[in-house]
């Protein structure tokens, strides 16, 4: 596998799992009054194939990543798909704020990548 293929390849891999993640969580307050235990049958039904995409992402991804790096990373994805599904399907756009808080968790999240040089 080629140095770009393993690197992208997780996270492309963790975007696909966190649209379903996503649906699976929060997808159902647009449906409140479906029956709650029909609601949580559907989002494991859903949650299935987040990880069918998941697992794989973090399996093939920590040969290039580590833990700590690949989990930052499913953060951030989550918080971009988050954002995007929020404005578009649930209708609650982010305020400046969100996207001042969210510019902060990316900031620590690079932390995560930062390797001093050896001395």
């Amino acid at each position: 596998m080629s140095p770009f293929i393993a690197r992208a390849l997780p996270v492309l891999l963790l975007f696909g799992s966190n649209v379903f993640m996503t649906f699976a969580w929060y997808g159902h307050l647009k449906h409140k009054s479906a029956p709650l235990f029909l609601t949580i049958l559907a989002s494991w039904g859903i949650a299935f194939f987040e990880y069918l995409l998941q697992v794989p992402a973090n399996r093939i991804g920590s040969d290039t990543y580590s833990v700590v790096q690949l989990k930052t990373i499913q953060e951030i994805v989550s918080l971009t798909v988050f954002a995007g599904f929020s404005a578009w399907f649930l209708d609650q756009p982010l305020k400046w704020n969100h996207y001042a808080a969210f510019a902060l968790i990316v900031g620590a999240a690079a932390l995560m990548f930062y390797q001093p040089a050896k001395t």
